[in-house]
């Protein structure tokens, strides 16, 4: 077994603004006025719709070749649907994606059965794809509270 462990810290800034940093790279989340942000960045679900597609589009350069394929261009585009009710807190419907939709938009030579089989590849081989489509053992491991110095 070949496990990797890869990390990330956020540190919640002013309102709802979020500084997030994994390998000295940082991103900033936060949320659009009518969530309570200031939209300086992707809120965390944008961010997430765009992990899938970048996964899958670092998977699809990554075995292009594999599969005899010129990728002369390649994006994803993304939308889920979220009822908002369950993150407000005003039901019991739960607070995430209800579905995520996606489209491959592939710009190539080769024929559509080698693409078929390629697109098939790519959406077995994504781990953030795996990881939403499957349970994952989520787990709060503690919890630290720190006492401000008077």
């Amino acid at each position: 077994m070949a496990i990797s462990t890869f990390k990330a810290k956020t540190v919640l800034k002013e309102n709802v603004l979020v500084e997030t940093e994994s390998r000295g790279h940082k991103v900033i989340v936060d949320e659009p006025a009518t969530l309570g942000g200031t939209d300086k960045g992707m809120n965390p679900v944008e961010l997430l719709l765009s992990a899938l597609g970048a996964c899958q589009s670092i998977v699809a350069r990554t075995y292009a070749k594999q599969f005899n394929i010129d990728l002369k261009k390649f994006w994803v585009e993304l939308e889920g649907d979220i009822d908002l009710d369950g993150f407000f807190n005003k039901s019991d419907v739960r607070p995430g994606f209800l579905s995520i939709l996606y489209t491959f938009h592939i710009e190539t030579d080769a024929p559509e059965d080698k693409v078929e089989a390629f697109k098939a590849f790519v959406e077995d081989h994504c781990p953030v794809g795996d990881t939403i489509a499957n349970p994952v053992n989520l787990v709060s491991s503690k919890m630290v509270v720190h006492q401000p110095v008077k």
